[in-house]
């Protein structure tokens, strides 16, 4: 049976999103979507397992993986994205749930060896606590905070606190935070001092990700990484693009650093295109040596 370095796990999504010109276009999304591709470029060996409707087949199509190297975990509902943008930059937005995925069990989980467990969730209830308890059996685990975090209200996206976050933070390996996450969990707006907390509550290495920056922190050392992105047409998926891309590059070897200057130069790279990230690890390199020396 195959070995993978890596399991991403979530619900995709069908997403509309409204620039701020007004212009619109529909496309699918989730930080599945995301993270998955960046991960394959960079070399990990890589299982998606995603939470849609089985009548959504197209979106599993879309991944262009081998049928071996990806499930469809099956849902009632497929997640129903709105964005609406109100800067040319994407950092402002209104964003509503019209339809939200039956969370990802245990038991479904498919029976594969893997080193890791990324949990790339979107809402609260993605995720069940059972679920956690798990895989954190299995293997090493990591975890989007947004998952934890964003509540679907009738449709209304809100955000809350991570009630158990002191109980379940130790069970992660990797945590994956944005800087508005981080002061949510935290109370604190310096970034760093988040990452320092949040591992002091139990994560073994965070990553903050920023409009400016990447920040990662293994306990050890602070390490950060600027954006060098030449314009932000592709800014949806910033985060996950990150966290696929330092993830595999963990995974395969690369010490914190190296995959954080790797992610950083993969994400500003992609967001100079809309969609996923479609290049390959060669292109990252080049980027790397073009934009930071």
């Amino acid at each position: 049976m195959k070995q993978y370095d890596l399991m991403i796990l979530g619900p995709a999504t069908r997403d509309v999103n409204i620039d701020y010109t007004g212009a619109e276009d529909r496309s699918v999304g989730g930080a599945v979507t995301f993270c998955t591709p960046a991960a394959v470029a960079a070399g990990a060996k890589v299982f998606a397992a995603v939470k849609i409707a089985p009548t959504d087949t197209d979106i599993i199509e879309g991944f262009h993986m081998d049928s071996g190297d990806i499930a469809l975990l099956p849902s009632e509902d497929t997640t129903l994205m709105r964005n609406e943008y109100f800067t040319a930059d994407r950092e402002r937005r209104n964003s509503s749930c019209p339809a939200q995925s039956g969370p990802v069990t245990p038991e479904e989980v498919p029976d594969v060896p893997c080193r890791l467990y990324h949990l790339a969730g979107l809402l609260y209830g993605d995720f069940p606590d059972e679920l956690l308890e798990a895989l954190g059996k299995k293997g090493m685990l990591s975890a989007d905070a947004q998952g934890f975090l964003r509540h679907n209200e009738g449709g209304k996206m809100t955000f809350h606190d991570w009630q158990d976050k002191l109980k379940y933070l130790p069970y992660l390996d990797f945590l994956k935070t944005d800087a508005a996450e981080a002061e949510i969990l935290t109370g604190l707006t310096d970034r760093a001092a988040a990452a320092r907390q949040l591992h002091a509550w139990g994560a073994k290495e965070i990553l903050v990700s920023h409009n400016s920056e990447m920040l990662a922190f293994d306990g050890e050392r602070m390490y950060t990484c600027p954006v060098k992105a030449r314009n932000l047409s592709g800014r949806t998926g910033r985060g996950d693009t990150t966290t696929g891309a330092y993830l595999a590059m963990r995974l395969t070897g690369a010490g914190v650093e190296e995959s954080l200057r790797y992610a950083t130069a993969c994400v500003s790279l992609k967001m100079e295109t809309p969609g996923v990230f479609k290049g390959t690890k060669a292109d990252v390199l080049a980027y790397l040596e073009e934009f930071y020396g």
